[in-house]
């Protein structure tokens, strides 16, 4: 009885029992590299965004002043003020 079934099956019963083993494995663990990355992705974006500042008075002067849009006066009597 033993020796029909294994010539039924063909000989490959444990081959596949392990190949199968492997590969449900391989996919889970696929599936969550794939649920972490996507979470990193998706949480990164927000943590940079929150930690830009905005320009301070001081940053927009010198802008200004490297446009060109107020001279070196302006641009000294302005930022001792905002030194105050």
């Amino acid at each position: 009885m033993w020796g029909d079934m294994m010539a039924y099956m063909g000989n490959y019963g444990w081959g596949h029992m392990l190949f199968g083993g492997l590969m449900m494995v391989l996919f889970w663990g696929a599936v969550i590299a794939l649920a972490v990355l996507l979470v990193r992705g998706m949480t990164r974006g927000r943590g940079e965004a929150m930690s830009q500042q905005r320009p301070t008075a001081l940053d927009l002067l010198q802008e200004r002043y490297a446009r060109g849009e107020i001279d070196r006066e302006e641009y000294e009597q302005r930022r001792r003020d905002l030194l105050l």
